[in-house]
């Protein structure tokens, strides 16, 4: 069952609810979004609806939800939800009116490399950008990420250009340094089980990236979300990253009608990782259009000033005439299905006079 609380509601109206909850045995998960708080109930359905919660000052509504997932489902919150990355004053959207393109290096390796990448995906029309400072690979000898002094060179990048930080957590014992200096926190495929982390993201107070695992179903890619949302916090972004399959032609399979199913499933925006499904630079902007097409809220992509002396990933990052036709993509295709540029947008949900 969920409580979903009316715009507004006071701390003292939600410390009511949960209150009311927990006096018949019940347990009570806050969730903060961006316009409405949610409240997921565990125990007795009977001993709820006795309880009258419709009734309390504050509550909107209450929703017995069938589905597994209660707070990210639709079923409850049937318009989708948009989520706000990055500080007040410069905001940028993921969600069903706009289309946000994020770019940047794989990994960042150094201060120069860093802010190049970053030029280039700001200049490709990206509005956040990602960088890997933590680097969870398969071999044990590749490249890890500089760590701190890699978040270090973000944020200072961010100074330079403006642009927001997405990067990825590998541990939970990393989760407050890296939400210090990011303004969204990636769980990565490897992690997407990772309950301990999953529940400390949620924590974390920032927004929250969530690659889908190269083997989860769609079921349990959103019962990760859920376990961010249960810690209070809905303002995740899911993202279609591709899975393995027994196709060896590409890096992954690029499942893409993962996006219109969580779309009809879920309120979450959901985004698509092209260069990480296929692996090689000549598939990515061909992926991307198809992102755009199905609806897809947005695209992460990997660029790169030098692919060919790149530390992770360097033959599916992007410069020069393969970044010119995804910003050319990115700039002409989505107003086609509907979709404002994320930079077209303000907090309000007006669009900008700039």
């Amino acid at each position: 069952m969920v409580v979903v609380m009316a715009p507004g509601a006071t701390d003292e109206e939600i410390g009511r609810v949960v209150e009311r909850v927990e006096g018949v045995g019940g347990e009570a998960f806050v969730s903060k979004g961006v316009v409405r708080t949610i409240i997921g109930l565990v125990g007795d359905i009977e001993s709820f609806h006795h309880l009258n919660l419709r009734s309390l000052p504050g509550v909107a509504d209450v929703h017995r939800i069938s589905d597994p997932y209660k707070l990210v489902s639709r079923q409850h919150h049937p318009e989708r939800s948009t989520v706000w990355v990055g500080p007040a004053e410069k905001q940028v959207p993921i969600g069903p009116e706009t289309f946000t393109f994020i770019a940047g290096p794989c990994a960042v390796e150094t201060p120069q490399q860093t802010l190049e990448a970053a030029e280039m995906a700001k200049a490709a029309g990206a509005t956040l950008l990602r960088g890997g400072a933590f680097k969870p690979r398969t071999s044990p000898y590749a490249f890890q990420g500089l760590g701190v002094r890699g978040l270090e060179i973000l944020a200072d990048v961010r100074e330079v250009t403006g642009l927001p930080v997405v990067t990825e957590v590998v541990d939970a014992r990393d989760v407050a340094v890296v939400a210090e200096h990011a303004d969204m926190l990636q769980i990565g495929t490897r992690n997407a089980a990772n309950f301990g982390l999953l529940q400390a993201v949620g924590e974390s107070g920032k927004p929250v990236l969530l690659k889908r695992g190269m083997t989860a179903t769609i079921e349990e890619w959103l019962m990760a979300a859920e376990y961010i949302a249960q810690r209070g916090n809905l303002d995740v972004v899911m993202c279609e990253r591709g899975i393995r399959t027994f196709e060896p032609a590409t890096r992954n399979t690029l499942d893409i009608s993962a996006v219109p199913v969580i779309q009809a499933t879920s309120h979450l925006p959901v985004i698509v990782d092209p260069s990480h499904a296929a692996g090689r630079k000549d598939l990515v902007v061909p992926l991307s259009r198809a992102a755009i097409a199905v609806g897809a809220d947005g695209i992460i992509v990997d660029v790169h000033p030098e692919p060919e002396t790149a530390l992770c990933d360097g033959p599916q990052a992007l410069l020069g005439n393969d970044l010119r036709a995804l910003a050319t993509a990115v700039r002409q295709l989505p107003a086609a299905v509907g979709r404002l540029d994320a930079s077209a947008r303000t907090r309000t949900g007006r669009a900008s006079s700039t």
